[in-house]
C-alpha cells in the first residue's frame, strides 16, 4: 500500500526551523531550479516567488538574469527576516521586494505577472488547489508557470533511504524536516490532477528527479 499523505504545519515560523532551513545545502536544487526556469524561454520582468522561504531562489536567479525583478512571498516572518539579510549581502535589494503574505490569499489585482515560480511550497499547504488557482490568477495571459516540489515517496524504505541520501550530513531536526516534507508531499497523479482541473494538460507535470516533479505551463 502506498504511504498517505501526512501533513505538516504549513508555516515554518520559529526561528530555530528558519535558522535550520537557511543552513541546509540547497544549492545545487536551487541552482537545478533557475537553470531549468530560464531553459523555459522569455520569463519577463516581473516574477512572483510563492513561498520564497529565505530568498535563495530569487538571489540566483538575480545573479543569472540581470533584468528580472522577484516578488517574494512567505508567511513565515522569521524567514523573511533571514531573506531580507541574504538579499541584502547580495546586493538585490532593488530587484528583490519580500511581503509577508498567504499564497491561497494574494490579494492582488489578476494579471501582474510574467512568471509565477514556486519551490516546495505545495508540500505545506493542506488544500494546494487555492494556492494554485491564485498562482494562476495573478499571471498574465501567456505567462510562465513554473512550480517545483517534492514528490512521496510509496514506501517508508523509501522515505529514509532519500534522507540519508540527500540529508544524511545534516543535523537530527534538520532529518526529521526533509522526513516530515517528503511525507507531506503529493504523488504525482495527485499534482496531476490538480493540474488538470485548473485546465491545464496532466503532462505538463513530469518528474524531474527521484524525488521532485515539476509543473510548466503557459497560461
Amino acid at each position: 500500500m502506498s504511504l498517505e499523505r501526512v501533513l505538516e504545519p504549513e508555516v515554518m515560523d520559529t526561528l530555530a526551523e528558519a535558522h535550520d532551513y537557511d543552513r541546509m545545502d540547497h544549492s545545487g536544487v536551487n541552482q537545478a531550479f533557475v537553470t531549468d526556469l530560464l531553459q523555459t524561454g522569455d520569463i519577463g520582468m516581473e516574477v512572483l516567488d510563492l513561498g520564497t522561504g529565505t530568498a535563495q531562489i530569487p538571489v540566483v536567479l538575480c545573479q543569472q538574469d540581470p533584468h528580472c525583478r522577484v516578488m517574494g512571498i512567505d508567511l513565515a516572518a522569521h524567514m523573511l527576516d533571514l531573506a531580507r539579510y541574504n538579499i541584502e549581502v547580495e546586493g538585490f535589494t532593488e530587484r528583490i521586494f519580500l511581503q509577508q503574505i498567504d499564497s491561497k490569499d494574494l490579494s492582488m489585482e489578476s494579471e501582474l505577472f510574467d512568471t509565477v515560480m514556486s519551490n516546495s511550497i505545495i508540500h505545506h499547504i493542506p488544500e494546494p488547489l487555492v494556492a494554485l488557482t491564485e498562482a494562476v490568477r495573478v499571471a498574465r495571459i501567456g505567462g510562465l508557470l513554473f512550480f517545483r516540489d517534492l514528490m512521496r515517496p510509496t514506501t517508508d524504505e523509501q522515505v529514509v533511504a532519500l534522507v540519508q541520501q540527500y540529508a544524511g550530513d545534516e543535523n537530527d531536526h534538520q532529518q526529521q524536516m526533509f522526513d516530515d516534507s517528503l511525507r507531506a508531499a503529493l504523488s504525482l497523479a495527485e499534482i496531476r490532477l490538480l493540474i488538470s482541473s485548473l485546465g491545464f494538460d496532466d503532462a505538463t507535470v513530469q518528474p524531474s528527479s527521484d524525488r521532485h516533479w515539476t509543473w510548466i505551463a503557459r497560461k
